[in-house]
């Protein structure tokens, strides 16, 4: 039976490299998919032809990308994911779950590699006319196991992940620095002991707590 929202739902999901948040972003989108909700998962950077093709360069271009061209280009990612994909996702009152958005840029690039805040936020702004996600899953896990969780699940590192353990403590420390900034947003899971199951039954309580202040009437009769 289908389920509708009086408006749209925005969930993204966070954490240093290993977390397993695309993992569960994915279990989460499928979770609500079968409880008759039209949701859609996306992720950063990606899922539009722009962001696909900026992702590899990002990710994997072997030659040095200096630290502003980083965050422009993912800045850029956003600018073109929210409007072609998040905003007319949101209009229809669709459940958007995505995995990274504009807190993985103050980290990263503001705590991580040392960029002003306030030029980040400002382009954040820009980027993302303003929306702001209703709900962020930041997945604490401890930054050495996530870094051999990365590479073993993966069987090599990305540029990102190939930078010093001192470069991941700080991105960490700048998530939960922001967590406690935005309490009410963001909320922190540990994943360093429980298994995929579990954390994802901790997302599912908390989201289903939410839901039931945007669900509307049954439009499936």
């Amino acid at each position: 039976m289908a389920q509708g929202l009086k408006k749209g739902l925005f969930l993204t999901f966070e954490g240093t490299e290993g977390s397993g948040k695309s993992t569960q972003a994915r279990m989460l989108c499928s979770f609500l998919k079968k409880k008759g909700f039209k949701a859609l998962y996306l992720r950063e950077p990606g899922s539009t032809a722009i962001g696909e093709r900026l992702r590899e360069i990002l990710l994997n271009f072997k030659k040095g990308i200096s630290e502003n061209t980083e965050m422009l280009l993912y800045i850029a990612c956003r600018a073109q994911i929210v409007s072609e994909k998040i905003i007319p996702a949101l209009k229809k009152n669709m459940i958007v779950v995505c995995d990274r958005f504009m807190d993985a840029t103050v980290a990263y690039q503001g705590y991580g590699l040392g960029i002003d805040m306030v030029l980040i936020n400002r382009l954040n702004k820009l980027a993302t006319h303003s929306i702001r996600p209703d709900v962020t899953f930041f997945l604490d896990v401890d930054v050495r196991e996530g870094l051999r969780r990365s590479h073993n699940t993966k069987g090599y590192s990305d540029r990102i992940e190939r930078r010093s353990c001192n470069f991941h403590k700080k991105v960490k420390s700048g998530y939960l620095s922001l967590a406690k900034k935005f309490p009410g947003r963001i909320k922190v899971v540990s994943v360093n002991k429980g298994s995929v199951e579990k954390t994802q039954a901790v997302i599912r309580g908390i989201i289903s707590d939410v839901i039931k202040r945007y669900k509307g009437p049954d439009r499936g009769r």
